[in-house]
């Protein structure tokens, strides 16, 4: 009886240690950690990649810089983020009316493979007018992915297909080219949009 209560105790102690350390490591190093400084978007202007938009014209983050500017990662094979979070861009654009011209709206494919200039103009003519779509090689894409500070990586599905995980928030530029700030998965219309016009006031009153 005494041996089995020690090794009760035991199993205890081992129980409350393990979870000590799996909190430990989602608040330091999991998802419950904060966002790390040095991970936050870095400047238009020290970004360097060259993509077509759907229209078939070269862009990179100079066809940037000058307006203030969302981007989102995602893919035309994406079931549910993707066309969910473009639908909401395209309900806060219908928002802001008129200002909505004032903006850069662009999605960027992190499926190039499968994203062509012709999968990205028939994909994106699904949303609201104002929303561009960007494609391009791989590499270069990965070099947009990591000027953004986004994550994407390619998951095995059943038949030798592919789906793909990728960061799911829309980031926020000023005109000057400069980080703002984030627009989270299925975060409300009414913080969205006035997350948008607060990055549009700000630019124009830096300008």
């Amino acid at each position: 009886m005494r041996r089995r209560r020690i090794l009760g105790y035991g199993a205890a102690c081992i129980g409350a240690a393990a979870l000590m350390l799996f909190v430990g490591w989602w608040q330091v190093d999991g998802p419950g950690a904060p966002e790390p400084a040095g991970q936050l978007p870095i400047p238009l202007s020290a970004m360097d990649f060259s993509l077509t938009d759907h229209k078939d014209n070269k862009v990179g983050p100079g066809t940037l810089v000058g307006r203030p500017t969302m981007v989102f990662f995602g893919f035309t094979h994406c079931p549910d983020v993707c066309p969910t979070t473009l639908s909401d861009i395209s309900g806060w654009l219908d928002d802001l009316g008129q200002e909505a011209e004032e903006l850069n709206v662009v999605f960027i494919t992190v499926d190039p493979e499968r994203d062509t200039v012709k999968a990205m103009a028939e994909y994106v003519g699904y949303f609201h007018p104002g929303i561009r779509g960007w494609t391009g090689e791989e590499e270069e894409i990965a070099k947009a992915a990591n000027g953004f500070r986004a994550r994407y990586w390619q998951v095995p599905t059943e038949g030798g297909d592919y789906t793909l995980n990728h960061t799911s928030s829309v980031f926020l530029f000023d005109a000057e080219g400069h980080f703002v700030s984030t627009i989270d998965y299925h975060e409300p219309r009414e913080f969205a949009v006035p997350k948008i016009q607060r990055t549009m006031k700000e630019t124009g009153e830096a300008s």
